[in-house]
């Protein structure tokens, strides 16, 4: 449901999560994470303009985040990269679908849409990477899954 950039861009947010403490060097960034550096510089420069990473040049420079992993929410990052993609409208694809003119699917699909929205809202960054104890990810109520860390 989510682009490649805006799992990228998670993946990155992950690394840089997990080594709070350090500045992490693009290029290493890139081969931890297997996404080719010329994408991820342009992930990350993203990432620094929406107040979430920053860098510092020079010797001993590098990538960080610039907000604690437990205020980051999943959302706020998505957002940057797949906007409206991610509050999809009708899984028909029909313009009039609405809860007054409802295509066969609308019941079903609005509350697994919503269920998955309201998992990007409600998880941070700390939820998905190593910072902390991990809870579950509030994603019992999808169809096909458990509440257990993978």
């Amino acid at each position: 449901m989510l682009s490649t950039t805006a799992q990228y861009a998670l993946r990155a947010l992950v690394k840089l999560a997990e080594e709070p403490a350090k500045t992490v060097l693009g290029r290493t960034m890139a081969e931890q994470t297997d996404i080719p550096a010329n994408y991820l510089s342009k992930i990350l420069l993203t990432l620094g303009n929406a107040g979430i990473v920053e860098a510092t040049r020079g010797s001993g420079g590098g990538y960080r985040l610039s907000r604690d992993p437990n205020t980051i929410r999943l959302i706020d990052v998505v957002e940057r990269f797949d906007g409206a993609r991610i509050k999809p409208t009708c899984l028909l694809g029909s313009p009039e679908c609405s809860d007054e003119s409802a295509c066969s699917a609308h019941d079903s699909w609005k509350g697994i849409r919503n269920r998955f929205l309201d998992f990007l809202e409600s998880t941070t960054l700390a939820d998905i990477s190593n910072t902390k104890v991990r809870s579950p990810l509030h994603i019992s109520a999808l169809p096909g899954t458990t509440s257990k860390d993978p």
